[in-house]
């Protein structure tokens, strides 16, 4: 019985896809093919996070290694839908631009993520934290030709809802700046941003980009309620990668259960685990 229930929980889980826009991902974790120590270990840890969407930076210095190498013919193309992303670009115009050209790249392979974008326009070198102004210019330009935008942005909530306003197709918070590994700083500003998002539309993606360092980040991240997380450096840097890619997609998981089961309210005193009138047996 109890091994029927567990299929039967997971079998669900398994039918609930991410949905962004057109597109529908079977795995909630998103992850970036950058700064691996080669594409051959990039490769092994895109399979064992469990990906089934891999996010590119399509500027045209980041297609080639060192060795010459296009990492294009290193991503199963039948396998994995391909996100573009405008990583690097410190303008609207600059990251609209690079947005262009990824589309036409994938178009070009025949790859279906032709049609959206991973918008990032960052405010400085510094911080990479995302420039309010810019990205809201950007979406609302990517939008009105024809993008499903993936934003970028802070975990402010009024940014948040207004990139929404203009039409992105998802919003995406950091949970702490690009590649700093320490994970969910401020769940409480990512709640509000949940609850204005999918206000009256409780199916928006929200995806958190940014900052994870570890599996329990994602965890966490899963808890909240974002549908998604999206991440590079926490496996491409870790001591292992490959062994830190499958914890990320255990945790994914972990967390989007723990989401679902809902959590127990926390107390200020103690609850004894066996009560005198077990709850079994109580009535109402």
């Amino acid at each position: 019985m109890t091994k029927t229930v567990v299929d039967k929980a997971l079998s669900q889980e398994l039918q609930s896809t991410l949905k962004v826009g057109s597109f529908e991902l079977a795995s909630r974790l998103v992850v970036g093919t950058g700064k691996y120590a080669s594409y051959a270990e990039m490769a092994e840890c895109l399979d064992a996070s469990g990906t089934d969407c891999v996010t590119v930076a399509v500027r045209r210095d980041r297609l080639l290694n060192t060795a010459g190498e296009n990492i294009l013919e290193h991503l199963d193309l039948t396998r994995y839908t391909l996100l573009p992303n405008t990583a690097g670009c410190f303008s609207a115009d600059d990251a609209v631009r690079v947005a262009r050209l990824g589309r036409e790249l994938l178009r070009d392979l025949g790859n279906k993520g032709s049609e959206w974008v991973k918008l990032e326009v960052l405010g400085d070198q510094k911080t990479l934290l995302p420039d309010p102004v810019g990205t809201i210019e950007a979406t609302q330009r990517l939008v009105d030709d024809g993008f499903s935008v993936l934003v970028y942005s802070s975990d402010d909530p009024i940014v948040a809802k207004r990139l929404k306003d203009v039409g992105a197709a998802s919003v995406m918070p950091a949970g702490s700046p690009i590649g700093s590994g320490q994970g969910i700083l401020n769940a409480n500003s990512l709640r509000i941003c949940l609850e204005y998002l999918k206000d009256g539309d409780p199916e928006y993606p929200v995806i958190v980009d940014a900052g994870v360092g570890t599996a329990s980040d994602v965890a966490v991240a899963m808890e909240l309620g974002v549908d998604g997380v999206l991440l590079n450096t926490a496996i491409a840097h870790a001591n292992d990668p490959l062994t830190m890619a499958l914890a990320m997609r255990s945790a994914c998981a972990a967390g989007r259960h723990a989401f679902l089961a809902g959590r127990i309210p926390k107390k200020r005193y103690a609850t004894a685990s066996s009560p005198e009138t077990d709850r079994i047996h109580e009535t109402s």
